[in-house]
């Protein structure tokens, strides 16, 4: 009898498993379908016909897909930020009021602010750097390679690596953390847990992020530095511009745009992290940045208006330099 039940079940799981896959099939199918004769009867068209229907065919779904994904839940956010907890009444500014007077906010709006103004820098300094010293040595690829691999690592992923980085155990213990084995080598007998060491907590999980994003940086730089003429580097080494005088008044003044770009570029990046946050400490110890508050907010306390209203000043922070960005890369354009 119970073998029955188990063929039975067994019959009942693999139907269930066909008819998903088989609905699931259905549904591709069917777009797939209505997508080709779009295509079709679009191919077809002529005449004063032609352009609308193109633009239509080929711009109205990336359109809808923008709309639904972003510009819709955007809008719903921003009426969320003036809402209550359980968005059943209104609240007018509170939220905001909340966000820019209450002292622990405030802190994290500073320590954010930390956030972008030192790990975009140091990220693009260092990738300026490295891409002056790559550039000068034999099978570049390789360490160009190898210094952008991170890239291919999540931030989750790299906020794991840097972990074991920073874990700390008693002298006495075998150390399993690089960092403080190097500390007890240099004489540092009881090294603390860098964790939880404020502020030094906060730089050492920027670390991460400019593990991370320096590949980026130097890749970019260094197509910039390639990209200067010879004929202005010849030109300026014969006006008796060597060493930092050439760096300084010719190379980087020839890359000011792409320089800027990378910079915004990763101070975009940097204002949105979470994942590093949320992984190593979780916003604890003094560490908590607004898009990780915004979470906590909105996921955690269950408080929509406030999570939302976190999110929409961290919109109207990015939006700037996104703008900004954007006017670079078209100058930079018209220069090329």
């Amino acid at each position: 009898m119970s073998g029955s039940i188990a063929v039975l079940a067994d019959d009942s799981l693999w139907v269930g498993v066909a008819q998903k896959f088989g609905n699931t099939f259905g549904t591709v199918a069917g777009f797939l379908a209505i997508l080709l004769l779009v295509f079709y009867f679009a191919g077809r068209a002529t005449g004063r016909f032609y352009r609308p229907l193109a633009m239509t065919v080929f711009l109205g779904p990336a359109a809808l897909l923008l709309a639904v994904g972003l510009v819709i839940p955007a809008i719903r956010t921003f009426n969320l930020s003036f809402q209550n907890d359980d968005s059943t009444r209104y609240l007018g500014f509170k939220n905001f009021t909340w966000a820019f007077t209450t002292s622990a906010i405030q802190d994290v709006l500073i320590n954010t602010l930390v956030w972008i103004v030192v790990a975009p820098i140091v990220t693009t300094l260092l990738g300026l750097s490295l891409a002056l010293l790559v550039d000068r040595l034999k099978l570049q690829a390789v360490y160009k390679s190898l210094i952008f691999m991170p890239m291919a690592v999540s931030f989750v992923g790299a906020s794991f690596i840097w972990r074991f980085v920073y874990e700390t155990r008693i002298s006495s213990q075998p150390q399993v953390g690089l960092l403080s084995q190097i500390a007890i080598w240099l004489g540092f007998h009881n090294p603390p847990n860098w964790i939880l060491a404020q502020p030094l907590n906060t730089f050492l999980l920027m670390v991460i992020m400019i593990w991370v994003q320096t590949g980026f940086a130097m890749v970019i730089l260094s197509a910039a530095l390639k990209a200067v003429p010879d004929e202005i580097i010849e030109a300026a080494r014969m006006d008796g511009a060597t060493g930092g005088r050439l760096l300084f008044f010719v190379t980087i003044p020839m890359i000011r745009n792409t320089l800027i770009v990378v910079l915004t570029t990763v101070m975009i990046t940097t204002l949105k992290v979470f994942d590093i946050v949320r992984t190593m400490t979780g916003g604890n110890f003094g560490t908590q940045v607004l898009s990780n508050e915004m979470y906590s907010q909105a996921f955690v306390f269950f408080n929509t208006g406030r999570g939302s209203a976190l999110a929409t000043i961290l919109f109207f922070a990015v939006l700037p330099l996104m703008i900004y960005n954007i006017v670079q890369l078209r100058k930079e354009r018209e220069h090329r």
